[in-house]
């Protein structure tokens, strides 16, 4: 017999009845079990939901079996619990103590017996639900039955429009547990849902003949079409951009301190436009640098005197998209890039889940690699959106892959054979890609005047603000020099101590604000630079303050041949100065390049500098107005697959005549022209190269412009006939420098791969034929009917 004492058994009532926390374990368990079910069963119904995978059923029928032994389990928990209540109620019944124990707790036994009768209740219902359950399942199954038996009767189809089905197909056999997002399209293993993925998600196979084509989901409406208006106000953009970074921070006070100057220029162009309708592009600008799986070296950088070159072009960049009435979507974050395109989770091997929502997207070669790394085949489909921000510019030679791996000229940075005018640059090094630029800032007349006036001419500014630069060879001769003329002034970034680089005779000032520095440039008679950073925007911000620019001339030219700077990036292009656009297309008396080896060249170009008066003075092609023109243009007329196409038909005959003065080609009179062609064809004129220069070199002499969408009216036999070119062969071959001839043998080449026609590149065996157009005064990037 068990003996309990009394003290006991009130402590175990009055836990029963006053112990909240019990009571609310129970009300848990009870609300556990119905969103459980509430899970379980809707699953099952939404399998059949319109759209949705008919494999999916299986895989939820699975889930769903083993909720089945969950909810037995949780119902034989109930029971359990309900005969331990039981128990203690005897326990307590054995007692004398019962009704002394009831007098003095009249109360406590009616709210035990309701709690062991819910407890019951609810126990009951866990094994009625259980059963039904079991049943749902059960017919669940039976009808997975039949789907499995249609889908064990999958074959892989022979058809030859889909030559490439089988091995896909095989593929995923050994491969579609390697990357999640297979399973996310509904791949479960069996060939039925290869067969289905491969036909409905990717496009390898035929579509299954006994597919219900209307369970897919449908495709989104395409967004309507709506004019582009110009905007009068930046905040919006500044929303745009965001926060959390100092390369952020930086580009929003730049664009805040252009403000007045953009809002001016868009106010121009619309009236120069005259009404000209535009439709408003959906455009996702997505700066790869700047994300942290990139490194982001650039933020850290920003307030210790970093390269600021290629922020001040985003910056500028997307000032102008904005103005010209586009609808922008910004990103500096992998995942953000990945929720703007609609990835599906896993590891970037499947297309995207809905079509590209973007008519354009900006990025960088970071953001290329993270795009291609994310989007599967979608990359290859929609690559034609896509424009490459690229600094120093990518040669066609780099650019396609097969001929680059071919013959050398495979970088880390090339081969993603994209048309070249989808890179864009900062300044306009090689035509065959697309010149984006910057600004800089622009004076009026009282401000140009007020310079002038105060220039102090013995005073020189320094092109370097981390000390690393001042290492450079040889700088204290050359300086020594400059100082018996100028005072010499820097803006070198330290943070305790002065830069041990800095000779003692040059004041520095450290990093100083964007403001502080155009004063110090404004007051300067001279801005000198090193060596290094190639082309950056301080030169160009410099003359436009007054300055005359003082740079060294390289001999050899850096390349990537013999400079470790350049090794690596996708161009052979030779650098003859520091900043060859200041030295090519501004020059004397704003810039001067010489020989800092040359101790008497250096010292006679200062003396000239000093006695040289020189007005501030701005390419107009590094406006605001400059820039916003020509992103026009390029959305008008470069806009979404556009670069892909072929543009308008190669013509079975020559389109061109030989001009009046008989030293050239030019579109013939009687030629037909597509009105819609850009650049129009009336600009093109055909120039025979010599044997060193390129065609970017030939075009130039002539006052013009390579063009190179244009190489495919040269690229016929005719032409070299047209041009009394002897041709005892003409061959098609894969080559960069073609069309081209040898002279020496008289044979004739012409291009075999359409992304090979560049404007860059020469060899003394070639006379290249070389594609020239007109420019617009001050916008090279355009022809003077271009806009």
């Amino acid at each position: 017999m068990i003996t309990v004492n009394a003290d006991g058994k009130i402590m175990v009532r009055r836990c029963l009845v006053t112990l909240r926390p019990f009571r609310i374990f129970v009300l848990g368990i009870g609300f556990f079990t119905l969103c459980f079910l509430m899970t379980s069963l809707g699953g099952q119904f939404s399998a059949k939901r319109l759209g949705d995978s008919p494999f999916t059923i299986r895989t939820e029928v699975m889930g769903a079996l083993e909720s089945r032994g969950v909810l037995r389990r949780m119902s034989d928990m109930l029971e359990m619990l309900m005969k331990r209540m039981d128990i203690l109620a005897r326990l307590e019944n054995s007692t004398d103590f019962h009704k002394g124990d009831e007098a003095r707790f009249p109360l406590d036994r009616s709210p035990a017996a309701g709690l062991m009768e819910r407890i019951q209740a609810i126990a009951q219902n866990v094994s009625d639900i259980a059963i039904k359950v079991d049943q749902i399942l059960r017919n669940s199954l039976l009808n997975g039955k039949v789907v499995e038996g249609r889908r064990d009767q999958c074959e892989v189809p022979r058809d030859p429009k889909f030559p490439d089905c089988a091995g896909k197909v095989e593929w995923m056999r050994a491969r579609w547990t390697s990357d999640p997002c297979y399973a996310f399209f509904g791949v479960d293993g069996t060939e039925c849902s290869f067969l289905i993925y491969l036909s409905e998600v990717e496009w390898f196979c035929p579509p299954l003949p006994w597919r219900n084509r209307t369970a897919a989901l449908p495709s989104p409406p395409p967004l309507p079409r709506v004019q582009a208006a110009f905007r009068s106000d930046l905040a919006r953009l500044l929303e745009l951009i965001g926060t959390g970074k100092e390369s952020l921070s930086f580009m929003k006070k730049r664009i805040r301190h252009l403000a007045q100057q953009w809002l001016l220029a868009a106010r121009r162009l619309e009236q120069k436009l005259k009404g000209q309708q535009r439709d408003q592009k959906h455009i996702l600008i997505h700066i790869g640098f700047l994300t942290e799986e990139s490194g982001d070296v650039f933020s850290p950088r920003v307030l210790k005197g970093g390269p600021l070159g290629e922020m001040v072009q985003w910056a500028d960049i997307l000032a102008a998209l904005f103005l010209l009435g586009h609808s922008l979507r910004v990103t500096v974050s992998l995942k953000e890039l990945q929720s703007h395109l609609g990835v599906p989770p896993g590891r970037g091997n499947c297309p995207l889940t809905n079509p590209l929502p973007f008519d354009l997207i900006y990025t960088d070669y970071h953001g290329l690699q993270q795009m291609k790394q994310h989007m599967g085949l979608s990359f290859k489909k929609y690559r034609c959106r896509v424009r490459v921000i690229d600094t120093f510019g990518t040669e066609p030679a780099y650019n396609h892959e097969e001929y680059a791996t071919l013959r050398g000229y495979r970088t880390n940075w090339g081969y993603w054979n994209l048309q070249p005018t989808q890179f864009m640059t900062m300044f306009p090094h090689t035509p065959d890609n697309s010149f984006m630029g910057f600004v800089s800032e622009e004076l009026n007349k009282t401000e140009k005047q007020f310079i002038k006036s105060n220039k102090v001419s013995s005073m020189a500014v320094v092109y370097g603000k981390e000390a690393s630069i001042w290492k450079v060879g040889g700088k204290e001769k050359f300086l020594t020099i400059l100082n018996k003329y100028m005072e010499i002034h820097g803006t070198v970034y330290y943070e305790t101590q002065r830069p041990p680089e800095v000779p003692a005779f040059v004041k520095n000032h450290g990093l100083l604000p964007q403001h502080e520095f155009q004063q110090l440039l404004r007051k300067a008679k001279l801005f000198i630079g090193f060596g290094f950073p190639y082309e950056g925007p301080a030169p160009l911000e410099a003359i436009a303050n007054g300055c005359v620019f003082l740079q060294a001339r390289f001999n050899p030219p850096h390349s990537s041949l013999n400079h470790e700077f350049f090794r690596g990036k996708p161009t052979s292009r030779e650098v003859s100065s520091q900043h060859p656009y200041a030295e090519d297309f501004i020059g004397k008396p704003h810039v001067w390049t010489v020989d800092y080896n040359n101790s008497e060249e250096f010292e006679a170009a200062i003396k000239t500098i000093m006695r040289t008066q020189v007005d501030p003075y701005l390419p107009y092609e590094y406006t605001c107005e400059g820039m916003l023109e020509r992103i026009h243009a390029y959305i008008q007329h470069q806009v979404g697959e556009h670069p892909c196409s072929p543009g308008q038909p190669s013509l079975p005959l020559s389109p061109l005549a030989l001009s009046p003065n008989a030293t050239h080609l030019v579109w013939s009179p009687s030629a037909s022209r597509d009105p819609h062609a850009w650049p129009p064809v009336d600009s093109l004129q055909v120039w025979v190269s010599e044997t060193r220069h390129a065609c970017t070199e030939t075009c130039r002499r002539h006052g013009l412009v390579c063009e190179p969408t244009f190489f495919r009216f040269l690229n016929k036999k005719e032409v070299f006939l047209q041009l009394s070119i002897t041709c005892d062969s003409t061959e098609y071959e894969m080559n960069h420098l073609y069309p081209a001839v040898a002279e020496n043998v008289h044979e004739c080449y012409l291009q075999k791969e359409p992304l090979l026609f560049s404007c860059a590149g020469y060899n003394t065996k070639y006379r290249r034929l070389c594609p020239c157009r007109d420019y617009r005064k001050g916008q090279v990037a355009l022809c003077r009917d271009c806009l």
